[in-house]
């Protein structure tokens, strides 16, 4: 059955937004082109460290990654290019000092944590060996007091987060100089993805926001509202109107949909007309 879709409005022109380029990915630094993605209803996948919550890699922060499809639509409707070198080159020291800053504070607080470890085991010890000779409080005063005074944590022991949601990405000037593409950062070319692009601007037309489905087996999560509030409703499916589906590939991805709790959406772009979408839902047979 045809499954029903809400339009929404075009947005207005603004500023561009500034991409920082990593082997040709789109990267956002700037917290202004953050907000102005997320404004156009454009999700991305977070893919920096925290430095004030180190040993995780479940909340992330800078730089933003944008899908291909999030990065046509931005140069669409928004405007994107990439950063010049010299723009590049003053972000990366920004975010540099920001993070040697960080480094320093939480080294700092490690140290303090680290101290405070070295007390409670000295107390500990002193406790279990000394038993109930009268001087030994002296004697712990004066050792806690004498370690407090000597005490170095070395810099080798610093807890430092890393990154560990996609490997190979360095912001170094060198690098960048390197992998520096020119716009548009993607050739345009290839059927798939061109019938992808086309379902994802028709959908976020529609006010759906989409991210990536590839541990679903499809090529979109559909979103009724922001992801942060909504669970997802569809699994996209891009196929050309005249492309033949196996029936097994057919009974897998309803399946696993029904698994999921979502409904599978076969999405096929007509070649001068709008894109046709068709829901697939998994039964039980009497």
């Amino acid at each position: 059955m045809e499954a029903e879709l809400r339009p929404q409005e075009e947005r207005s022109h603004a500023p561009v937004v500034g991409l920082s380029l990593c082997d040709s990915a789109p990267l956002l630094w700037r917290l202004q082109d953050l907000k102005a993605v997320r404004s156009e209803g454009l999700v991305g996948a977070l893919l920096g460290s925290l430095p004030r919550t180190p040993r995780q890699n479940v909340r992330l922060g800078r730089p933003l990654l944008l899908l291909p499809e999030e990065e046509r639509l931005l140069a669409e409707r928004r405007g994107a290019a990439a950063l010049p070198a010299r723009n590049q080159e003053v972000a990366g020291g920004e975010l540099q000092e920001h993070f040697a800053e960080e480094q320093q504070r939480s080294f700092e607080e490690q140290s303090v944590l680290a101290l405070e470890d070295r007390k409670s085991a000295l107390v500990r010890a002193m406790a279990s060996s000394s038993g109930s000779d009268p001087g030994s409080d002296e004697v712990l005063q004066r050792r806690l007091l004498d370690l407090e005074q000597n005490f170095s944590f070395p810099r080798s022991a610093l807890a430092v987060q890393l990154s560990t949601a996609r490997a190979g990405l360095s912001h170094c000037p060198e690098a960048r100089a390197f992998l520096e593409a020119d716009w548009p950062i993607r050739a345009q070319h290839c059927p798939r993805r061109e019938a992808r692009f086309q379902v994802f601007r028709d959908l976020r037309g529609r006010g759906f926001f989409l991210t990536s489905a590839g541990k679903f087996g499809g090529d979109f999560l559909v979103y009724p509202g922001d992801p942060l509030r909504f669970h997802a409703h569809f699994i996209a499916v891009c196929l050309a109107l005249d492309e033949s589906i196996c029936l097994l590939d057919v009974l897998c991805v309803a399946r696993l949909g029904s698994n999921v709790k979502k409904t599978v959406l076969l999405c096929s772009p007509a070649p001068d007309g709008p894109v046709r979408y068709t829901s697939l839902r998994w039964s039980g047979m009497v």
